[in-house]
């Protein structure tokens, strides 16, 4: 077994101390140097090095000094040493520091007294405390609180020891005496702690005599008190009532910290729905009177764990939760609101939407540095709230539909999403979403909302004025037409006689001779290509500023598309609902008439770069259609869309609907699961927690949990190999990986008949892991074997290589015997977990996030749909793309997986593949990450999975 620690200190191991500098500096009488050379020792001491020819050093030059520091130096090396042999037995060298210990137990000065009794809390040996008792009872009365204060704590330490009733016998009524008497808050609290761990009757009885007293106790009593409470009512649940009224008078107190512990253990030992209530109206007054951040996270916390059980109740408080909006803080922010969404009933919706709506008012007077990202937030709880009480839709979509042009392109994108589904979903707002939308059309300013709202103007815009106005609006975004010319420069005078034109083209020429062919001269002429300028806005007119236009003069041929087929769309209406075939054709002619300027601009040599193929070919698909329009083109164009649209929100809310459905689901036994009744069980000194323990343990056994084959069979598939079975020394490790931590339980086994000495296993590690403390060395006799553990800390999500070796003396052998172990590599795999995620936030992240790593699809499964499913599986993601989205056989397939780490870090999969002619499957699978160790970690693993089960 390990041994407990009662001391941890940081130590880098980089420069070691030697064994003799240290002496030489504690024989010295420099005390600097003495102190520095105590600090050495216990370091070492705490790294695993034993130092035995250091004691009587100590003992003989240090134990005499009356400086305070060595004299607490001194202390913790006591502490640390080992004062016991393997049996068991105090060594007898600890006789020398008994003498020193009853001194200082005596000393004058307080501050040694107080830490020496302190230090005596930590000691477990009976022959080193028993001679010092009466010198730690007499400190019980000592005028000074702090030593008062650590005698207490002393006698509960001792008291506690296998030996302690015997020592001390009489130690309850002492204390008891004690806290009648005792006026220091400290000093109370310990003898009521003591009686508490001790003598629980005797705490009882002095609580219940004070009952009336209990609110004016110090806030350390108070604390104590309140443990007192839970755990006799965990032992004897017939008398909570009794404490339940100190517990309620409590939550009066002065001290925030006791009202804190008031209120959860309120929840703890009731669940009736008054006290509930009351812990949460504590826990609301609480998130509003501190001003403390990490305060303000954790009672949000317990209010959300409230939530999970005490629903109903949970529901009237929503408004009070609501009011710690008013922190500045987002992540406080965020963590209320989605408190408060699952809170929301049709009873109170209606304040619940006010409320949000107020605070994107306030966003919109105060410009703060953070006010765009929780104007984001309040968006999409509005968007959320709309989703599932349709009927508060029309509320808020008109002032939410302001934002279509804010700056946060992201809330931009909520905004103009949220629009889209309420005027699928809400039949009844449509004709007031279009007009208003057409509206505030010139104020977007993001190409990506740009191009949602002309979709929404595609396929909603259904009677006459709206086809018309839509249109319009088109055109006036776009400005006049063409986007570009090219003019011949003409003669200086000629130009000078020309009145000025609005938007006209900018030519910059020049003149110069050439020579000709046959020896001639002439004039040659150059002209310049641009493009011509957005209009400019008449103030107080209903002229657009152009949004479109800059945009596609900026190179967005995306865009170009997307206006292309929404005019197509609109014209192909507009046959529908007007008569007129002159109208038509007129706007049949000015849709054509962009298009044309769209592809002559991507054709010109003003931009940077030219139109994309897709955008194209996208563009004269929408000309051809125009010219020459089929019924059944028609119908795909005018219907199919939108039932799609219509589909895949049935199928996300169908998919929601799932997901609640399965969590409310959850099966806490299985049907044949053993049945114990533990009022039947034996109640012999044993609390509530004790006996819910001992249930758990009998279903363990009775499902054959705690069997050894069970347990024997878990543990091989966790064993690693570490050396040769014709090595001297075997070992083998047992790796169990924590969250933050990884524990390698290394068995090594003497293969020799010799006795191996100071052997000792070295380990490094590679990438983000560290050793947290060297293992000590150890003597292994002939053909025996030794458990060793070791503590290595994970700092981030990596695939980690530990490697070392085991070192050994023999007396056979003068140097020193090195075997090399093999590597450890710990799987990226324990670290992640699948995740979900917003679409749009899937997107904001692909284009943070700079790490990327792109893999090359090589496998020998030829199906599209079970080559997704086997990456799915091997790297423990979650696949966000819906599953109607992958249905058909079509040759291609393109998913987005997403998964989080355990420190909170997000992985980004995307997978595009495609199925060649011969069945094999290409494509490329692109891995992003914030951080390089997941980008380039789960790439490694997705090349040495990918290739299926072969």
């Amino acid at each position: 077994m390990e041994r407990s620690s009662t001391l941890l200190v940081h130590f880098d191991k980089g420069t070691p101390a030697l064994a003799n500098e240290i002496k030489e500096a504690l024989e010295g009488n420099d005390v600097p140097a003495k102190v520095d050379a105590m600090k050495k020792a216990v370091m070492l001491l705490l790294n695993g090095e034993t130092l035995p020819q250091l004691f009587i050093t100590i003992v003989r030059y240090v134990l005499p000094s009356e400086d305070h520091t060595i004299q607490k130096l001194l202390l913790l090396y006591l502490e640390i040493i080992d004062k016991t042999d393997s049996a068991g037995r105090v060594l007898p060298e600890m006789i020398l520091i008994c003498q020193n210990l009853r001194n200082n137990l005596q000393h004058p000065n307080e501050y040694i007294r107080g830490v020496t009794l302190r230090f005596l809390c930590r000691l477990s040996e009976t022959e080193i405390i028993e001679p010092l008792i009466p010198s730690v009872l007499s400190n019980l009365e000592h005028r000074h609180p702090f030593i008062r204060r650590n005698a207490i704590l002393a006698v509960m330490s001792i008291y506690k020891l296998p030996q302690g009733e015997q020592l001390l016998a009489d130690a309850p009524e002492l204390i008891e005496r004690l806290l009648a008497n005792e006026q220091d808050p400290s000093a109370r609290r310990n003898a009521f702690l003591m009686l508490f761990s001790c003598a629980q009757d005797r705490a009882v009885s002095y609580l219940l005599s004070h009952v009336d007293q209990v609110p004016d106790w110090p806030e350390q009593l108070q604390m104590v008190v309140l443990d007192l409470i839970r755990k006799v009512c965990r032992s004897n649940r017939s008398e909570k009532g009794r404490y339940i009224k100190i517990i309620i008078s409590l939550l009066n107190a002065i001290s925030t910290a006791v009202i804190y512990e008031c209120a959860g253990t309120l929840v703890s030992l009731s669940s009736a729905p008054t006290a509930i209530r009351a812990a949460a109206n504590t826990y609301c007054q609480l998130l509003l009177s501190q001003s403390d951040n990490n305060v303000k996270l954790i009672v949000l916390e317990r209010l959300n764990e409230l939530k999970s059980s005490h629903r109903e109740i949970m529901v009237d408080m929503i408004m009070d939760i609501l009011r710690a909006l008013s922190s500045p803080n987002v992540d406080i922010r965020r963590k209320t609101l989605d408190i408060a969404l699952d809170l929301i009933t049709p009873r109170n919706v209606d304040e619940v939407v006010l409320t949000l709506k107020k605070e994107v008012v306030k966003t919109q007077s105060a410009e703060l540095e953070k006010n765009g990202e929780y104007r984001q937030m309040l968006v999409q709880a509005i968007h959320t709230c709309a989703m599932k009480f349709p009927e508060v839709a029309s509320t808020v979509v008109h002032l939410l539909m302001d934002f279509l042009g804010d700056s946060n392109v992201a809330l931009a994108v909520d905004v103009v999403l949220f629009v889209r589904e309420i005027i699928e979903t809400n039949p009844k707002l449509r004709v007031s979403i279009i007009m208003r939308l057409l509206d505030t059309f010139y104020q977007i300013r993001a190409a990506r909302v740009c191009s949602c709202a002309l979709w929404i103007t595609g396929e909603y815009c259904l009677s006459l004025s709206e086809v018309e106005n839509g249109i319009s609006t088109i055109k006036q975004c776009l400005g006049e037409l063409p986007f570009y010319t090219a003019t011949e420069d003409v003669d200086s005078t000629d130009a000078s006689k020309r009145p000025p034109q609005v938007n006209s083209s900018i030519t910059v020429s020049s003149r110069r001779p050439a020579v000709l062919a046959d020896g001639t001269y002439a004039t040659q002429s150059a002209a310049s290509e641009t493009a011509l300028s957005a209009p400019a806005v008449v103030p107080g007119s209903l002229t657009a500023p152009g949004n479109l236009r800059s945009l596609i003069l900026a190179g967005d041929f995306f865009l170009g598309a997307v206006v292309s087929c929404t005019l197509t769309k609109l014209i192909l209406r507009l046959e529908e609902v007007q008569s007129s075939k002159a109208e038509v054709n007129k706007s049949c002619a000015g849709a054509l008439l962009i298009m044309v300027s769209m592809l002559q601009l991507g054709q010109s040599s003003y931009l940077p770069h030219p139109i994309d193929s897709d955008s194209y070919d996208r563009i004269i698909l929408c000309i051809r259609l125009l010219c020459n329009t089929g019924d059944d083109v028609r119908k795909i164009w005018l219907q199919s869309c939108r039932q799609s649209f219509a589909r895949m929100l049935a199928d996300k809310q169908f998919r929601e609907t799932e997901e609640i459905k399965a969590k409310a689901q959850v099966s806490n036994a299985q049907p044949d699961d053993l049945i114990d009744f533990y009022h039947l069980k034996s109640r012999k000194g044993m609390s509530q927690l004790e006996l819910e323990d001992e249930v758990q343990d009998d279903l363990k056994r009775a499902t054959g949990e705690f069997t050894k084959d069970a347990d024997d069979a878990n543990k091989l598939n966790r064993i690693l190999q570490l050396t040769g079975f014709s090595d001297p020394v075997y070992a083998e490790a047992y790796v169990t990986v924590h969250h933050y931590d990884i524990v390698l339980d290394v068995t090594v086994i003497n293969r020799t008949k010799d006795t191996l000495q100071n052997l000792c296993l070295e380990l490094a590690t590679m990438g983000d892991l560290k050793l947290v403390e060297r293992p000590q060395n150890y003597t292994l006799a002939p053909e025996s074997s030794k458990q060793i553990r070791a503590n290595i800390k994970v700092s981030s999500t990596e695939t980690g290589v530990i490697f070392g070796n085991i070192v050994y003396e023999t007396s056979n052998v003068l140097e020193r015997t090195v075997v090399v172990l093999n590597d450890i590599h710990i799987d990226i795999m324990d670290y992640i977990s699948p995740a979900t995620c917003a679409d749009v936030a899937f997107r904001n992240m692909w284009a943070e996030f700079e790490w990327e790593n792109k893999v090359a699809v090589n496998t020998v499964i030829q199906d599209e749909k079970e080559f997704l499913n086997h990456v799915i599986k091997s790297t423990n993601m979650k696949c966000l793309t819906a599953p109607s989205a992958l249905d058909g056989e079509c040759g291609f397939l393109a998913a987005n997986l997403y998964a989080k780490s355990v420190f909170g870090e997000d992985a980004l999969v995307n997978i595009s593949i495609e199925k060649l002619g011969d069945g094999k499957l290409s494509g490329y699978i692109r891995i992003r990450s914030k951080t390089q160790g997941i980008a380039l970690s789960l790439g490694d693993k997705i090349t040495l999975k990918q290739k299926g089960n072969s």
